[in-house]
């Protein structure tokens, strides 16, 4: 059954508000209409694309990171418990897959999840230690990953940090890492 243009509309909303980074093509899905209705009707909500929505969340979460400038994150770090747990946002262009197979770049999977360890882990000065990843599956063109990012373990130099990536909900790369860090009396003294 069609919703009606200001039914669909306000459905429209309330799924963005449920999840800001739903995309237009999965409201299309949800609503059985084309994309360009879902982009007309955003449109006509005032609700930015999903790029420019991420894109303000993630200026809203640089202010719990420490230890690395927004601008150096690979990704858009859409959640961050400093300490704790961190998530990470990533469209893959042109520009990060290869020519050949539109297939991502292993590196640029693993600078999202490296990075992503040291946004999350609230002192000065964090290095990567060491690291074993593995990739699961394929990631393509326009795919978008998700990273997650958790402390297991916590000492008085190292934190280990579990990250998985997902697109659509399928895991696609696994990684632990091990973070050096330097806190603030160490570098000042």
């Amino acid at each position: 059954m069609k919703l009606k243009k200001q039914e669909r509309r306000d459905a429209i909303k309330k799924e963005i508000e449920k999840n800001p980074f739903i995309t237009d093509l999965d409201l299309s899905i949800l609503f059985s209409v084309s994309i360009q209705t879902i982009r007309l009707d955003r449109k006509y909500l005032n609700i930015p694309e999903l790029r420019k929505r991420i894109k303000s969340v993630a200026r809203k979460n640089h202010e719990n990171i420490r230890s690395i400038d927004g601008s150096e994150i690979i990704g858009d770090v859409i959640n961050v418990q400093p300490n704790q747990e961190a998530t990470s946002i990533i469209e893959i262009d042109e520009d990060s897959v290869f020519t050949r197979n539109q297939i991502a770049r292993g590196h640029v999977l693993f600078a999202q999840a490296n990075s992503l360890c040291v946004a999350l882990i609230h002192k000065p000065t964090v290095l990567t230690k060491e690291s074993n990843v593995t990739f699961l599956k394929p990631v393509k063109l326009n795919d978008t990953v998700r990273a997650e990012a958790q402390a297991v373990e916590i000492t008085n130099k190292y934190y280990m940090i579990n990250v998985n990536s997902y697109v659509k909900g399928s895991i696609v790369f696994q990684g632990t890492f091990k973070m050096y860090y330097i806190s603030e009396d160490e570098q000042n003294g």
